[in-house]
């Protein structure tokens, strides 16, 4: 029965004995952390091979360049290549970096801000308003970045197929909007893919501002947990093909396909960006790690192998997020009090509460010992508007914590519901 149709003397029942649940829950002490979107140990051991792709030294020459010493800023070419058979691009259309995608994308936008971008009439530092479009809900960590370089962040609603673009079209008429974060498939936390018409869209933006930079995190290209391989369109053709050939700067790495801590990413753009980042690149490093590089590439060896190896980690997470989505099932989906997505990729499950039950939600989980996404953290500034998105990050646990876990979260969101259906 759904919580909504209950009377004051049922509300009141129901809140009783949840609350009775939740006391027992406290009393065994947890301690679960489904806070960040972290590869389970499991996953870790599965790809235990990189450690030993080179044995070596002989081993670690490749095309005439030892991977242990200096050069190639730009990275191995065979990883190079590596990448753009991934994303669909072209090999002079990377740049290899470390381990973490994030301190490319945190790169770009620093140097938009020192020294500009290709089509800059002035570094951003000089202007006196940068604006940023964030689709939200939407990745903490992008709304860091824009607001730690103190941007006006605008938030555009994520619909089922993507940003909403007809106020993405409105807003870039305005030349002080510089660009707009895009999780294009399996968004964090939604799993959303974006529809071709609006990535088509996006591709050909018209923006005020010449120098509108397209911020393109493809973190989770191949990572499919439910189904087959779903492709994707190479965004760098499609903003050439519109016009737009140096708009988009396109981010992915290996984080949750081998060793998040220990990783290779690649930033892709046109060759003419690539060149002018060069330059400034060059100046704050000789080059990342090669040897992780060639690790890598003899590891993964192309994309049919990196494909049959996600299936491998599929069957890992494919069972926790299952287990997720049937206790919000069972649990919560009678009651009414909360809305969530089904995505058959990604690493999060996005729960739409009830208006204000968000943050009260979490903090009952804290108190049981769930460490859980802080409320809030999926809108700029850490503010959901509506105090409602909550996201699950379910991969790290082994699936009898998560279970515990969910249960845990099922019992806070329903005395959360009811605390605010008794005040009302």
């Amino acid at each position: 029965m759904e919580y909504s149709s209950m009377n004051k003397a049922q509300l009141q029942a129901e809140y009783d004995a949840v609350a009775k649940d939740f006391e027992a829950l406290k009393a065994k002490g947890l301690k679960l952390d489904m806070s960040r979107g972290k590869p389970s140990k499991a996953q870790l051991d599965l790809v235990s091979g990189v450690l030993t792709a080179l044995t070596t030294p002989e081993e670690c020459a490749v095309e005439g360049t030892d991977a242990r010493n200096y050069g190639e800023l730009a990275g191995l070419p065979c990883a190079r290549r590596y990448f753009a058979e991934i994303l669909g691009c072209k090999p002079e259309e990377c740049f290899m970096g470390g381990n973490a995608s994030l301190t490319l994308m945190y790169d770009t936008i620093s140097k938009a801000y020192t020294h500009g971008l290709l089509h800059s009439e002035k570094p951003w530092a000089k202007l006196d308003k940068v604006k940023f479009l964030c689709p939200a809900p939407g990745y903490d960590r992008h709304f860091k970045i824009s607001q730690s370089f103190g941007m006006e962040m605008i938030t555009i609603e994520m619909t089922e197929n993507g940003p909403d673009m007809d106020a993405v079209e409105e807003a870039v008429k305005d030349p002080a909007v510089k660009g707009m974060w895009c999780v294009p498939k399996y968004s964090n936390p939604e799993g959303v893919i974006y529809s071709d018409e609006t990535i088509r869209r996006i591709a050909a933006l018209k923006p005020a501002a010449p120098d509108f930079l397209l911020m393109w995190d493809n973190a989770y290209c191949i990572h499919e947990f439910d189904g087959d391989f779903v492709p994707f369109p190479d965004i760098i053709s499609l903003c050439r093909e519109a016009g737009n050939p140096d708009m988009v700067f396109e981010y992915a790495s290996t984080s949750k396909v081998t060793f998040p801590g220990a990783g290779i990413s690649v930033m892709a753009s046109s060759v003419d960006n690539i060149k002018y980042m060069l330059g400034l690149l060059g100046i704050q490093t000789i080059s990342y790690d090669k040897v992780n590089q060639l690790r890598h590439v003899r590891f993964l060896k192309d994309k049919a192998t990196t494909l049959e190896l996600m299936k491998k980690h599929a069957a890992i997470m494919k069972p926790k997020f299952d287990a997720v989505v049937s206790a919000l099932d069972k649990e919560i989906a009678p009651l009414g009090i909360a809305q969530w997505k089904r995505p058959k990729g990604g690493y999060f499950v996005s729960v739409d509460t009830m208006d204000g039950l968000a943050k009260r939600t979490l903090a009952l989980c804290k108190e049981v010992g769930v460490v859980m996404t802080g409320a809030g953290a999926t809108f700029p500034y850490g503010v959901d508007p509506r105090d409602r998105n909550i996201r699950i990050a379910p991969s790290l646990p082994p699936v009898e914590e998560l279970e515990q876990a969910i249960a845990v979260f099922c019992t806070c969101l329903k005395l959360a519901a009811l605390e605010k259906l008794l005040a009302a």
